[in-house]
């Protein structure tokens, strides 16, 4: 990373559940489209994940839109869109019964 002048970005306490969604995100472009399976240059790398977002958000549909594409449900407005409740792990809050 030093020696692309590439700043490391992680969650503030390295866990995963801090960011989950885009987690998901990264293990699906690693799974299914194996963008981690090249080894290209890097202008090449860069037309093959702009390729594969392109896929992610305008083919492959989310169960989690309704079997929609990302493109799809955010262009509609009949159904409601997901969302998703960041959770503190570390900050814990108590509940009272």
């Amino acid at each position: 990373l030093k020696k692309c002048n590439l700043k490391c970005s992680m969650t503030q306490n390295s866990d995963p559940y801090e960011n989950a969604v885009a987690e998901r995100v990264n293990g699906i472009l690693k799974q299914e489209f194996m963008i981690d399976a090249y080894h290209l240059e890097l202008s090449l790398m860069k037309k093959l994940v702009a390729e594969v977002i392109n896929k992610y958000n305008q083919i492959r549909p989310h169960w989690s839109n309704y079997m929609l594409t990302p493109n799809k449900m955010h262009l509609q407005s009949s159904i409601k869109m997901k969302t998703y409740k960041t959770k503190n792990r570390s900050n814990p809050k108590a509940t009272s019964v």
